[in-house]
């Protein structure tokens, strides 16, 4: 095997073996940052003040405008508002779901399935935490999730504490049965932002795909530099050597000498050839005479 070839099989040992525990530590860190670009896109979703201004501008202002004491707006109840402003944020985050879940909600589409009740009691049980991240096994797959709690505030008691002080058309509409006894500062409910762990999985993937064809670049890059810089450093001031002694190996001794250059070890070696071939002719010489 020449000298190049076992550089290049030592080189690529050394970057295959660097390459794996870049990819492996990598991989992880590259996961943990998506997960953390997913959450954070969730916060966001969460408290979108950008929506929130969308649908009041769009659905609340005109029907304040023409609004009587006997027509029932489900607009003006905060749960539908909520997953009203939600909808324009999932046109640029299709992925991402919202619930607005209580235990005992005005609208039944709005009741806390088993998990989500879980949740609010969660919440119930840790009054000092204000957000809570998870995780949870689905049909369809890992979901992840960032949970937020909903405090019954003076303004929600209005609605929500007996029949008689709600508005008459919400009862009319909802009836007596739903959304009633909350008392002030309960928590009533959680506000849940989901997303498949496919997401952050397809962002990580991505990431780490594109850290490897960069690495790879590199790695062939670099392989190539040290072959070039191992070529005109070493392997051709030898092969002159190599050349030369095998000439003057079969009894053609008048040949110039090697230009030195340098003052490495190539160096060094040309310089000692140069000095062996001068003992040689001279011996050449003596043994003539």
């Amino acid at each position: 095997m020449k000298l190049l070839a076992k550089f290049n099989l030592v080189f690529i040992l050394v970057f295959g073996l660097g390459m794996a525990l870049i990819s492996y530590n990598a991989h992880h860190f590259l996961m943990e940052n998506a997960r953390q670009q997913v959450l954070e896109q969730a916060e966001l979703i969460s408290a979108s003040a950008s929506a929130t201004k969308s649908y009041t501008d769009q659905q609340v202002s005109p029907l304040l405008e023409k609004a009587d004491d006997t027509t029932f707006f489900p607009q003006t109840i905060p749960f539908f508002a909520a997953n009203a402003t939600f909808r324009f944020v999932r046109s640029s985050h299709p992925n991402y779901t919202l619930r607005e879940a209580a235990l005992n909600p005005t609208n039944p589409d709005d009741r806390a399935e088993a998990w989500e009740a879980d949740l609010i009691d969660y919440f119930r049980d840790n009054r000092s935490e204000e957000e809570h991240v998870g995780q949870r096994a689905t049909p369809v797959g890992p979901v992840l999730y960032v949970a937020n709690p909903i405090v019954a505030g003076q303004g929600c008691l209005v609605c929500h504490s007996v029949p008689s002080l709600a508005p008459r058309p919400m009862v009319d509409h909802y009836g007596r049965d739903n959304g009633f006894g909350w008392k002030p500062d309960d928590v009533v409910g959680a506000q849940i932002v989901s997303v498949p762990m496919s997401v952050p999985i397809a962002i990580a993937d991505r990431g780490f795909r594109n850290l490897l064809i960069g690495l790879g670049s590199v790695f062939l890059l670099t392989i190539l530099l040290i072959d070039l810089a191992m070529y005109l450093i070493v392997i051709r001031p030898l092969r002159k050597v190599s050349v030369n002694a095998d000439i003057i190996s079969k009894g053609e001794v008048d040949m110039p000498a090697l230009e030195v250059r340098g003052r490495d070890e190539i160096a060094a070696v040309t310089a000692s050839f140069n000095r062996m071939h001068t003992s040689l002719v001279k011996a050449f010489e003596l043994l003539n005479n």
